[in-house]
């Protein structure tokens, strides 16, 4: 509402209320173990689902005076010649899910956790001069799940399905277009995400184009400000569940960029381990992303994410503590904070950044150890997770800066040097999609409001010690990563991990 406090949550999970489409954490992932889609019509269907659980709720639609909203980063949608006709013609009678079957060329879309596009991903980089030149134009060198390259392989191997697609959307664009009754524009902080999309200048890059897929300019139109109004609601909503005609919608953007809207800074432990950052004059390497602001269009975002995180984190609570969180803890507030110099690194799956896999303890003076320790594990991944943001530039944190996550929170705010904030509310990507709307339609600065009324409990302020034990983790921990690691075949068909130090190490 108009003073940031939610009223309503409603969900729709896709394996249990949409089993019809026999999903598995709502996606398929294909034989090869790479190719991972989302059924497109299941999206359509889950919307209709929610808002009719809202309406039968008493939910009053009537109030809504502008909506936005954040979908999953990197999946595109393919919509088939004459879909437009279809958005704009919606009988309120009846269900988007049963108007909308024939309007997609792809059934099923390429979403995030895909990995298949390897050979695409190559061809790219070759075609703008490698890596970092690719990285200088878009924000990140080649990822298998960004959208240039999910696209380059739809069009590659599904030619006829390609050439039948009049319009591709982002998942949030696709959403947005539902509500809109038209196609909306992808967002800038989203289309930074593919791959395709000049960071700098807001266009897309025609190199890029030029290398992934014929006509692809004309399938995606030029994208929008995140912040922008994309227009008013559809007459299907206004007469079907209630929305007043001035009901604004305004850009949708990615899931990732939507958390970042309620925070300057934020680390998220999850699956994956990730931190986001709000910068002003981002410098773009071969590590990590740098996205567009959600919020503010002269800024940026920087996202840097690890495979290794709480799956790894829970390995270790069992080896260590029996299973138990709490002897976690326990064994945690047992070493002094630095750990007296020891650190561990465990990458328990084939990391992203560095590419690397194994686990390697050491101690102060750069010696092996071999046992492992609850204070390693955490230590060693929030010191991963500061040594790129630092490279980011962004290493002096100011007052109103906010760090959040969910567990740990006192060894976080040793490594980051700053108090840790935790948001009282779930489905952070959800909220900020609510942010985005009133920031965009008032004027009202969503930050300044946050800091009167938001969802942000200050958890862990800094401890007084005495010299800086995390400084000099973190020399350790770049000293570590300088090193390149290449993984090889070992005895017995596992794979090892072999350490080169580099000359510049």
């Amino acid at each position: 509402d108009g003073n940031l406090q939610v009223t309503n949550q409603s969900n729709v999970q896709f394996d249990s209320d949409l089993p019809e489409f026999r999903t598995q954490g709502g996606v398929h992932i294909h034989e090869d173990r790479l190719t991972v889609t989302s059924p497109v019509h299941m999206w359509v269907k889950a919307l209709d689902l929610i808002l009719e659980k809202m309406k039968n709720a008493g939910f009053d639609f009537s109030n809504v005076k502008a909506l936005s909203g954040s979908g999953q980063q990197h999946g595109s949608v393919y919509w088939r010649k004459g879909a437009r006709q279809a958005l704009q013609h919606l009988d309120p009678g009846r269900d988007l899910h049963s108007m909308l079957q024939g309007s997609f060329a792809v059934q099923d879309s390429p979403v995030w956790m895909d990995s298949s596009t390897t050979e695409q991903c190559q061809c790219l980089e070759s075609a703008v001069g490698g890596a970092q030149q690719l990285a200088d134009i878009t924000g990140s060198r080649a990822y298998e799940r960004f959208t240039g390259n999910q696209i380059a392989k739809i069009h590659q191997f599904q030619t006829d399905k390609y050439n039948e697609t009049e319009r591709i959307s982002l998942v949030s664009s696709f959403a947005a277009s539902l509500f809109l009754g038209d196609y909306a524009a992808i967002d800038y902080s989203d289309g930074s995400g593919m791959n395709l999309m000049d960071i700098f200048t807001k266009k897309w890059s025609q190199p890029c184009l030029n290398a992934t897929a014929p006509q692809l300019a004309e399938k995606l139109k030029e994208p929008k400000p995140s912040t922008a109004v994309l227009g008013s609601v559809s007459p299907y909503f206004i007469e079907r569940f209630g929305f007043p005609e001035d009901c604004k919608v305004v850009a949708f953007t990615g899931d990732n960029p939507g958390k970042v809207t309620n925070m300057y800074v934020k680390v998220s432990l999850g699956t994956s381990d990730t931190v986001f950052l709000w910068i002003k004059e981002p410098r773009p390497t071969v590590e990590g992303h740098i996205f567009c602001n959600p919020v503010d269009c002269h800024s940026y975002m920087a996202l840097i994410c690890y495979k290794n995180g709480s799956l790894t984190r829970e390995r270790i609570r069992n080896e260590c503590a029996e299973g138990s969180w709490e002897g976690f803890s326990r064994a945690l507030r047992s070493v002094p904070i630095g750990n007296n110099g020891n650190i561990g690194i465990y990458f328990d799956a084939m990391e992203i950044t560095p590419p690397a896999v194994g686990v390697h303890r050491f101690d102060k003076h750069g010696r092996r150890v071999g046992r492992s320790f609850v204070y390693l594990i955490l230590i060693g991944s929030f010191m991963i997770l500061f040594y790129f943001y630092r490279l980011c530039n962004v290493f002096t944190c100011k007052p109103y800066e906010y760090l959040n996550l969910f567990s740990s929170l006192q060894v976080l705010s040793d490594v980051f040097n700053a108090p840790v904030y935790t948001i009282d509310v779930a489905n952070s990507a959800c909220l900020g999609g609510a942010y985005r709307a009133m920031h965009a339609v008032t004027g009202f600065t969503v930050y300044h409001g946050i800091k009167m009324h938001g969802y942000h409990t200050v958890c862990v302020c800094l401890l007084p010690v005495k010299g800086k034990p995390a400084e000099k983790l973190t020399r350790a921990c770049a000293t570590l990563l300088r090193f390149s690691c290449s993984a090889h075949s070992g005895e017995n068909g596992r794979t090892c991990i072999r350490l080169n130090k580099s000359p510049s190490a």
